[in-house]
């Protein structure tokens, strides 16, 4: 899998409607934005396109690898098709998250941090998704599920795509 380094200009287009969201002196106000806009047309963010971010928004690169580093959305090396993050804060760690995580490893394969060897899925160990009311939970891609069981667990599996 090649580094990406640029961004296309759809991916321009986009962080310059985020930007006009903010006065022209809190350029830094739209990194978030930027980072995810980027996540989204490469998967993950190398070096390289926080650097371009960095560019862009006119900022230090510190900034933005301060904000890469801090939130556990941004992925800094290349994931499976499909995320699976696991929420393993105190809330879910008592309602049996350690066994979200036992039941997936036994079904994939793999543990938190790993992609399957087909590229389809990775595991991710999070510290909150703020759904603490429905421990345990994951985060599949972009959708959350809550009070997980095997069962459940199972479902979102068989229904995740090649």
């Amino acid at each position: 899998m090649s580094v990406p380094t640029t961004l296309s200009d759809a991916s321009l287009a986009e962080i310059d409607l985020e930007l006009a969201k903010y006065p022209a002196d809190r350029r830094q106000s739209a990194v978030m934005a930027a980072l995810r806009i980027a996540q989204d047309e490469h998967g993950w963010l190398s070096k390289e396109i926080m650097e371009r971010i960095a560019e862009y928004l006119d900022i230090p690169p510190i900034h933005v690898y301060e904000v890469a580093t801090f939130y556990s959305m941004y992925e800094h090396k290349p994931v499976g098709k499909h995320k699976i993050s696991v929420c393993t804060n105190v809330s879910c760690l008592l309602c049996g998250s350690g066994g979200v995580l036992d039941h997936l490893k036994d079904k994939l394969g793999i543990g938190p941090g790993e992609t399957t060897s087909d590229g389809r899925v990775t595991i991710k160990e999070v510290e909150c998704l703020g759904a603490c009311g429905g421990a345990p939970m994951m985060q599949v891609d972009k959708d959350y599920h809550e009070f997980l069981t095997a069962e459940k667990i199972d479902k979102i599996l068989e229904g995740l795509d090649g």
